[in-house]
């Protein structure tokens, strides 16, 4: 059947691909948030000394190279006390790290030291005024990942 430039064809004669409801309609499934932004969420959320004493625990297992790598070399200043066994993390510190380098070095010790991560998490735990703060949906997130990790170990 043949139609002119100007005429539309018949609905009838174009064959519509089948409508299927599944690909139409399907959404993708929200993703949960990654450990390293959770924490970062968490980090520029919570009161100085918290973020004090997260960073302190993060910046633990980090050796001097990657201390002068990670986050544009954000914490190059803690090279000379890596691999001790406290780091001096002021407040001044933690007003200035800001959460993208906490993402970034989070992530880092995600894959380098998990058991490390797990000390942060505990952290934030056992912090009644953070949980609070940050409501029970991305309390829940933090407790049952921390939860998982320590199952899988």
């Amino acid at each position: 059947m043949k139609f002119s430039k100007h005429r539309k064809p018949p609905p009838s004669a174009v064959a519509a691909p089948p409508r299927t409801p599944s690909a139409v309609d399907a959404r993708p499934a929200k993703a949960p948030a990654s450990l390293p932004a959770l924490v970062a969420s968490v980090y520029a959320r919570t009161r100085l000394a918290l973020r004090a004493r997260m960073l302190r625990r993060l910046l633990l297992p980090v050796g001097p190279l990657a201390l002068t790598v990670i986050a544009g070399g954000a914490f190059a200043k803690y090279v000379e006390h890596a691999r001790w066994a406290r780091l001096p993390v002021s407040l001044d510190d933690a007003a200035r790290v800001t959460a993208g380098q906490v993402f970034e070095l989070v992530r880092y010790v995600e894959q380098s030291n998990p058991a490390a991560l797990q000390q942060v998490m505990a952290v934030i735990a056992r912090d009644a005024t953070t949980m609070a703060a940050l409501g029970a949906s991305v309390a829940a997130i933090v407790v049952e990942r921390w939860a998982r990790r320590t199952q899988a170990s």
